[in-house]
């Protein structure tokens, strides 16, 4: 054994405050067994030192970092073949991770997507339906309005939130851009940007809608901190990108201006100014040394398809169930522990909040979560047994914040390469003219041949659409909202 002399010179002091005589022949022979034991001890502990640390490394609780786009349409990334948009970082994130192409959100309306994300629940179970209490009812600004604002922030509390649970698992957590419920602290976020209302301006964001647009700033420094305390965090990322206003900086703009109508070319630049921020925000990851341990996830809230006569968005895109509105690409990516796949089975964001939690080795929230673990599945390669997702479209402002039905215009169910969905008599007092629901009968279209839902095939298939309304109904049941005609 080849003996490190330090640690024997160190043995040796050791034994002489023993008493033991180095010098003598016996006292030498017991010294030099006594001198071999200790050092094989000394070995075994150090191996066990090196195995345990490497162990701690390996088992290390990862970073999670969550971003989430604002008003895009599923079709708007390179990784999903459009031939104009450019968005390098995103499709590196699909090179290397897990993409799911045929992602949704549950509901196409920026609040209560972000609610689902939070709680991990349809908007019929946390209650937060639309992003106002209706003006029909409660005149802006008014006494009675702050009342209703109060309530439908406090539903939040029903619930225990992802970062609220994360903390529990020793996590820091950090709130930037888009975020409703009142300020980061109310959601159980640690570190944040928004004040939230009451406080003036304080409706979707305030403070938190700078990041992205105008700096990354706070997110860097919540990193640097989580690293200089040796703790992992969680990065809520939601900048209001590509997310009106349409005012990308010149350098993309440029890009786009000569081949494409105005508001189409804004919009599309704004796309490729999202994909920088993202990749910046990466990239900070990798120059910290923190990339590998980092989980990172991203879905947008919902669906924009730009109209190309004015700012606003087309027909059948934000707030709608159809496919430009709820249909929404899910990427996973974690170095190391998931190797690239390209899945073709049905996903939901509602998955994210517990896939994150596997993850993490955070527990389950005590109320039954609707989403599935994706974590296993995305491990082994193996397939996802899922027979149904589900989806639902209220009304921009909530007519009573007790009774969900009230504002509910339509549910859906994807149950492979088949979506139907149902129309409900919600009252719709904000942009009536996105749901006129001029059909007002059962509408099933075959997601594999026509992604654009241009068909209604419900009359050809009554057994099929019979089967699939049972489906909904047995998802859960309205009690009050009236449904539409059948076909015979």
């Amino acid at each position: 054994m080849k003996i490190d002399m330090s640690k024997k010179a160190s043995v040796t002091r050791c034994l002489c405050l023993m008493n033991i005589n180095w010098h003598t022949q016996s006292g030498k022979a017991w010294a030099i067994t006594q001198l071999r034991l200790l050092l094989t001890c000394m070995t075994v502990l150090t191996i066990c030192s090196c195995t345990s640390t490497d162990s701690s490394k390996s088992n290390q609780s990862p970073n999670v970092l969550f971003i989430l786009g604002d008003d895009q349409a599923w079709t708007d990334y390179g990784f999903m073949g459009h031939p104009d948009i450019k968005t390098p970082n995103l499709d590196k994130l699909v090179d290397g991770g897990v993409v799911f192409r045929r992602g949704y959100v549950p509901t196409a309306l920026c609040r209560a997507s972000l609610m689902s994300l939070a709680t991990g629940h349809y908007a019929s179970t946390h209650g937060v339906t639309g992003n106002d209490p209706s003006r029909k009812y409660w005149p802006n600004r008014s006494k009675e309005q702050n009342l209703k604002r109060g309530e439908l922030i406090s539903f939040i509390k029903k619930f225990e939130t992802l970062p609220a649970l994360l903390a529990e698992a020793g996590y820091l957590s950090h709130q930037s851009g888009k975020w409703w419920e009142g300020s980061y602290q109310h959601g159980g976020f640690t570190h944040g940007m928004t004040r939230g209302w009451p406080n003036e301006g304080c409706r979707s964001g305030d403070d938190g809608k700078k990041i992205g647009r105008e700096t990354l700033q706070p997110c860097t420094e919540f990193i640097d901190m989580a690293v200089a305390k040796n703790k992992p965090f969680y990065m809520w990322y939601a900048p209001l990108m590509p997310h009106t206003p349409h005012n990308p900086p010149e350098r993309f703009l440029n890009k786009y201006i000569n081949n494409h109508p105005v508001s189409i070319a804004k919009y599309y630049a704004m796309c490729e100014w999202f994909d920088e921020t993202c990749g910046q925000l990466i990239g900070y990851l990798e120059t910290k040394g923190i990339r590998d341990n980092t989980l990172i996830v991203y879905v947008s809230d919902n669906g924009w398809i730009q109209n190309p006569t004015n700012k606003r968005f087309a027909m059948r895109s934000k707030q709608s169930p159809y496919e430009g509105g709820v249909r929404q690409p899910i990427i996973f990516s974690w170095p190391g522990k998931l190797k690239a796949q390209d899945r073709k089975e049905l996903a939901t964001s509602l998955d994210i909040f517990p896939t994150i939690l596997a993850a993490t080795g955070a527990r389950l929230p005590k109320e039954k979560l609707p989403g599935i673990n994706l974590l296993p599945y995305m491990k082994e390669q193996t397939e996802i047994s899922r027979n149904a997702i589900f989806g639902e479209t209220f009304a921009h402002d909530i007519a009573d914040l007790r009774d969900h039905e009230k504002s509910l215009v339509y549910r859906w169910c994807i149950k492979g390469q088949w979506k139907l969905l149902l129309t409900y008599d919600g009252e719709v007092f904000k942009y009536p003219d996105l749901h006129k629901r001029t059909e007002k009968r059962p509408q099933l279209f075959d997601l594999r041949n026509d992604p654009h839902e241009r068909q209604n095939l419900a009359g050809d298939h009554p057994e099929l659409v019979k089967e699939m309304v049972g489906v909904i109904d047995a998802w859960y049941p309205v009690k009050r909202a009236k449904t539409v005609k059948v076909f015979k």
